[in-house]
């Protein structure tokens, strides 16, 4: 294996994937991309992030918009791509990186060093999250993970031939309502370790 190691992480709504995201980041020493990514690829072509920022993994709006030869006009296509070629252009330079959703399993499929997860988690841990971190009621709480997950997924599935959340679209997936957040980083942990030394050995 290269000592490139790109780690992917996909997550339903209200798991913890961001604070397993920035946890792990933090134990391997890795850059985190995120909603950071847009405002890199906003300062190196001179665009207004903010603008930008509205289209992030968001699924096209079908009826506004189509594709000519291949080519859409769809901003939430644009931004995408965009994206997408961020990730292929930082792996192509050999860089680690962990990266938060964005498809990036399937995009960086061929690169030896990449690990994919994917976090969800029963919907009363979940609820209690969303509920927490966005002072809302039960109800509230519930709406808002059906909406945001219907995005992703929506999302996710136009630009993949893998289907959002299926285990098989990803190396390994984890209910971090089972162990808690800590618990499942170290769990992960361990995953992604014993990865590297495998792959390591491989390679001899």
């Amino acid at each position: 294996m290269s000592e490139q190691l790109i780690i992917t992480l996909g997550r339903e709504f209200g798991s913890g994937g961001h604070e397993i995201a920035r946890r792990l980041a933090e134990r391997f020493s890795l850059p985190l991309l995120e909603e950071n990514m847009l405002r890199h690829i906003a300062e190196e072509k001179g665009l207004n992030p903010e603008r930008m920022e509205r289209y992030d993994e968001s699924p096209r709006t079908r009826v506004f918009y189509r594709t000519v030869n291949g080519f859409s006009n769809a901003p939430e296509d644009v931004i995408a791509e965009m994206q997408f070629q961020y990730l292929r252009d930082r792996a192509a330079a050999g860089d680690s990186f962990l990266v938060v959703g964005r498809c990036a399993e399937e995009v960086l499929k061929d690169y030896p060093g990449r690990i994919s997860i994917f976090v969800l988690a029963d919907q009363w841990f979940k609820k209690e999250r969303t509920m927490a971190r966005g002072a809302i009621s039960e109800e509230e709480a519930l709406e808002l993970m059906v909406r945001r997950d219907k995005r992703r997924k929506h999302y996710h599935n136009q630009y993949c031939k893998g289907k959002w959340g299926d285990s098989r679209s990803y190396d390994l997936c984890i209910n971090s309502s089972k162990l808690g957040i800590q618990g499942t980083v170290e769990q992960l942990e361990l995953y992604i370790r014993a990865r590297i030394r495998t792959n390591r050995l491989q390679e001899v």
